[in-house]
């Protein structure tokens, strides 16, 4: 590893992530403090699901406080429960567990491809079993995840697939837009991601016979959404729900981002390509994989190297702050987690999914960065050299009887 001086003044730190600011937020928002309408399913509401029916080709959207919720909503819309088992990546975020474990239903976790991070299909196929109720999947950096096998792997078992979308809006699989294939999506407008309203999230609802108890759950368990609607005379409790619905200063915020979408996602490709092509003669020299989406399909929502083991992947984090670039691993896979061994199981050991989590580092990535910044993260990580160990070869393999 070099020792370089540092390449920076230790007050022009690059942040990992930067909320991007588009042209309407401010005026939006005084436009909903103005008015005599804050709370949820306003003007804003309408005219953000709107975009995100254009953007996704789904045509039932409901806009939510958080990704998290809208996957705890999809769990209740197919009725996981005690005594289910739904099957999801052990290399993603914890809301999708927590969304399952809060069911009473248990958690398998099964394996990676180490070429994306995407769950695994044929660890998939192993695991379904007459307890399975869904399959959860995510598509990792938005790269999507082999969704010709997992439905039919669903179809075969008689369950539904809910996809976790939340790094891959608009992203055009080849076999449909992700988050519209599965009979559920979700959608994550946190202020990390590539579309932001600081918190808030969405359900993208396939399957339209969901439709109308996902508007109840969402809705404090009532049928208030029909009463506006006009078709009954008075609303009442109808289920469980809760209170799922954004106020309209996020939706506020959140329709100038997607009317800014194309602009937001052509300046993250732009820097996203400058990493792939002023990294990969270094990468190639000293053994780093860098993140290569199959069909160059992704959202542009993060860049990541593989270094060769974890010490490397330490090394190469220290080495990013120290000449002001502030890189970041990843998940930590949830098999082998506290809450995941209480709330969950493997059929295997998972090493791929920890190989990859340990050697994972992803570089900034944000729309309003300048050229001269994506110029210092690129000389960072060149300035590194080559790393002190090599990569070793790990698989999954299943336990001994």
């Amino acid at each position: 590893m070099a020792t370089a001086a540092p390449l920076y003044n230790p007050g022009a730190l690059i942040p990992f992530s930067k909320p991007f600011v588009t042209a309407h937020e401010l005026r939006n928002l005084q436009q909903v403090l103005e008015s005599d309408h804050a709370h949820g399913d306003g003007a804003f509401t309408r005219s953000a699901s709107a975009r995100l029916k254009t953007i996704t080709g789904v045509d039932n959207v409901l806009l939510t406080t958080s990704c998290t919720h809208a996957l705890e909503m999809a769990c209740q819309l197919l009725n996981i429960g005690p005594g289910d088992e739904v099957i999801l990546p052990s290399f993603t975020f914890p809301s999708a567990a927590n969304a399952v474990a809060r069911t009473g239903a248990r958690c398998v976790f099964v394996g990676i491809d180490p070429a994306t991070g995407n769950i695994d299909p044929n660890q998939v196929e192993e695991a379904v079993g007459p307890l399975t109720k869904a399959i959860i999947v995510m598509h990792y950096g938005g790269v999507p995840v082999d969704m010709t096998a997992i439905t039919a792997i669903a179809t075969r078992a008689g369950v539904e697939v809910i996809e976790d979308n939340a790094h891959g809006l608009g992203v055009d699989s080849g076999r449909g837009t992700l988050g519209g294939i599965g009979a559920l999506g979700t959608q994550s407008f946190h202020d990390t991601k590539n579309v932001h309203c600081g918190e808030g999230g969405a359900l993208l609802v396939g399957d339209p016979a969901l439709l109308e108890r996902a508007e109840i759950i969402r809705e404090k368990g009532t049928n208030r959404s029909q009463f506006l609607r006009g078709r009954i005379d008075k609303y009442s409790w109808v289920e469980l729900g809760s209170s799922f619905l954004p106020s309209e200063l996020n939706a506020a915020v959140l329709d100038s981002q997607l009317e800014s979408f194309d602009d937001i996602q052509a300046r993250r490709f732009s820097i996203w390509n400058r990493y792939s092509a002023g990294l990969a003669q270094w990468a190639d020299d000293h053994g780093i994989e860098l993140m290569t989406p199959p069909g160059g399909i992704h959202a542009a929502h993060l860049f990541y190297l593989l270094m060769p083991d974890w010490n490397a992947q330490g090394e190469m984090l220290e080495h990013l702050r120290a000449h002001g670039v502030m890189a970041t691993f990843h998940y930590v896979p949830l098999g082998s987690s506290p809450a995941g061994l209480k709330f969950g199981r493997t059929m295997r050991t998972l090493a791929l999914a920890e190989d990859f989590s340990r050697r994972l580092v992803r570089l900034p990535l944000w729309a309003g960065m300048t050229d001269d910044q994506v110029t210092r993260v690129i000389d960072a990580v060149v300035s590194f050299g080559a790393p002190s160990s090599k990569p070793v070869r790990v698989i999954d393999v299943v336990p001994a009887a």
